[in-house]
């Protein structure tokens, strides 16, 4: 090879690496690149703020539709399964009533490439656009659902296309497309295109998720996916990732002092400090095969836990806060704690007994256990309302998982919640105003049961009872929200999402 063309292949292999660095530095958070596709007049970018956890993009483009596309990608590739999830919206009114924003799945950067897209239009239509081979008509599948708030959904499984949405705050509706092969890798990510090619056109993205579900050979409770602790801000519905780790973290009690999260993990449970996002174990002694069922007491000193003894059974523990050797309270298992009455003389749990799942009570500092409930099948998940006069619980007793409200005598048993879904584990706000709980979806979860990895709604209503709305929409179940999870000042809620493959906010930690 003569020097001239040596030179020449060099240059232009330093040229691509150059390339390559550019793309890889101005790839936005857990994106790897992003790009015009097609021939845009102007150039679009994406931003990511860290801070804030938010993506705005800005894009011009003719449209993303017939046999071409022109618009703005901030991409990743992905093989396998995923579910794509985030909360946009435009940035002021615009000029194309028809300008688009969403997720978007491509085969290729090219202009024609196959591609499957959940769209938000700037008029508030809503569809799922696909193109089925390269260089074809685009088709689409509208929803009846317009909003200019919306949050978005789009979810492979196998060569089966889900698109979910929602106005912020409700219940997702859903179409799907079975028959597009796009291959195993694709181009994964969000985009954006004005609908004009002399426009450019901005679009701010929140509570942005790319989830790698379980897959269909997981063995529940022998094999775990990683985690995310993530903070919920009520006020914006959005919420930040504070901590990530390849392993199962379950159930954060937020901690009275609103700087510390308490959460179990493989036998052991940790105190999370929030200001420096770092994880510390706290001593339990002789208890150590802890599980997700632990509660503060109200004036903050002490901590019941749920631990096997050495039947394997789950008893009922008690240990300070500053951690030490606990004191055994309950003498049967299973037993799974829950909640202290706010004079901290009783703690309530659930408790299985004679193959009956009932809510007890006993007292803190030791005695005989009470049974408050006695209708046939599982009522779980007690806790006592701030002013002690409810304890609120869950019961299969109507059919489907429902909440349910109880005086503290155990009479009165009444309940709150009746719709077409099994919801779970009430958590009443410290002002004593609101409930949380967490809903699955009846054709995922049987009545009985709330497993790990699955399609689920955070929701939150009022403490009476009335209309719920969803905080938070994300892919969890066990461990979630087991404990009671509200700042103290009852404006955030702590939970964890799960996902088998992490895409780190910051640097992932082994635990």
């Amino acid at each position: 090879m003569s020097k001239k063309i040596l030179f020449l292949v060099l240059t232009l292999f330093a040229s691509f690496l150059l390339i390559q660095k550019a793309t890889a530095q101005n790839a936005p958070g857990l994106f790897e690149g992003q790009d015009d596709v097609g021939r845009v007049k102007t150039p679009g970018s994406g931003t990511y703020d860290a801070t804030t956890q938010r993506y705005q993009l800005s894009g011009s483009g003719t449209n993303v539709w017939a046999t071409h596309d022109e618009f703005h990608y901030v991409w990743k590739k992905m093989k396998g399964d995923f579910i794509l999830r985030t909360n946009a919206v435009f940035i002021g009114k615009g000029v194309e009533e028809h300008r688009k924003a969403g997720w978007m799945v491509r085969a290729s950067l090219d202009s024609g490439s196959k591609h499957i897209s959940a769209v938000m239009h700037g008029s508030g239509l809503t569809s799922l656009q696909f193109r089925r081979s390269t260089g074809g008509i685009t088709e689409e599948k509208k929803f009846e659902l317009t909003s200019a708030d919306e949050v978005i959904q789009l979810e492979r499984k196998g060569n089966v296309y889900t698109m979910s949405v929602a106005k912020r705050g409700e219940m997702f509706v859903s179409q799907e497309v079975s028959d597009i092969d796009l291959g195993d890798e694709v181009y994964v990510g969000l985009f954006i295109c004005s609908h004009n090619p002399s426009v450019t056109e901005k679009a701010v993205f929140n509570n942005v998720r790319i989830v790698v579900p379980a897959p269909a050979s997981l063995v529940p409770y022998k094999q775990y996916l990683g985690s995310d602790i993530e903070i919920l801000d009520l006020q914006t519905q959005n919420s930040r990732i504070v901590y990530q780790s390849p392993v199962s973290l379950q159930a954060p009690n937020w901690m009275q002092d609103g700087k510390h999260l308490l959460y179990n993990s493989d036998g052991l449970l940790y105190k999370f400090d929030l200001k420096n996002n770092t994880p510390a174990v706290l001593n339990t002694g002789s208890a150590n095969h802890n599980n997700n069922d632990h509660v503060i007491s109200f004036d903050g000193k002490w901590l019941a836990i749920s631990s096997a003894d050495q039947s394997g059974a789950s008893m009922g523990w008690v240990v300070p806060i500053t951690g030490g050797e606990p004191r055994r309270l309950t003498p049967v298992g299973p037993s799974y704690m829950h909640g202290w009455s706010p004079d901290g003389k009783w703690i309530v749990f659930c408790g299985a007994r004679n193959n009956e799942y009932d809510v007890y009570r006993v007292p803190s500092a030791g005695g005989p256990e009470e049974r408050l409930t006695t209708t046939k099948g599982l009522d779980d998940g007690p806790e006592y309302s701030p002013d002690g006069k409810y304890i609120y619980f869950n019961s299969v007793r109507s059919g489907l998982m429902q909440v349910w409200r109880m005086k503290a005598d155990g009479s009165e048993q009444t309940q709150l919640t009746n719709d077409d879904y099994n919801n779970w584990f009430p958590h009443v706000s410290p002002d004593g105003k609101w409930i949380e709980y967490i809903t699955f979806l009846k054709s995922e979860v049987a009545p009985g049961d709330h497993p790990f990895y699955k399609h689920v709604y955070l929701r939150v209503m009022p403490v009476d009872g009335g209309p719920s709305t969803v905080v938070a929409y994300l892919y969890g179940g066990q461990g979630t929200i087991n404990t009671p999870s509200w700042s103290p000042d009852s404006k955030h809620l702590a939970f964890i999402s799960n996902t088998s493959l992490l895409f780190p906010i910051f640097p992932i930690s082994k635990k």
